[in-house]
């Protein structure tokens, strides 16, 4: 495979000559916020995964098995969207949804 071209290569205006190609790129580094998901509570309803405009939401068989920190931008759309809500989070120890966004350390 070709060595992929950073930003300060790419002309001005943009060239999309492999549309589709955004998953080789690691573009979750700038964020400063993420999202963490209390897993036991979680109930995989998918609402996240629907509205992630990253496609950072990792499925498998159905159920919500993670989070692409790599690909995430820490928008916190998936967090505002969690329809489940706890007394307190595993990770946060906070009341609020199963997603809830800390700040990126």
């Amino acid at each position: 495979m070709a060595e992929l071209k950073g930003w300060k290569e790419i002309p001005i205006g943009g060239m999309v000559l492999e549309p589709g190609s955004s998953i080789e790129y690691i573009t979750g580094t700038w964020r400063s916020m993420r999202p963490v998901r209390d897993e036991e509570k979680c109930t995989h309803c998918m609402i996240c995964w629907v509205y992630c405009p990253d496609s950072a939401i990792i499925v498998e068989d159905g159920r919500v098995k993670g989070i692409d920190y790599d690909h995430c931008k820490g928008c916190g759309i998936c967090a505002l969207e969690c329809p489940v809500k706890v007394e307190k989070h595993a990770i946060t120890g906070k009341p609020g949804k199963v997603i809830q966004m800390v700040e990126e350390v």
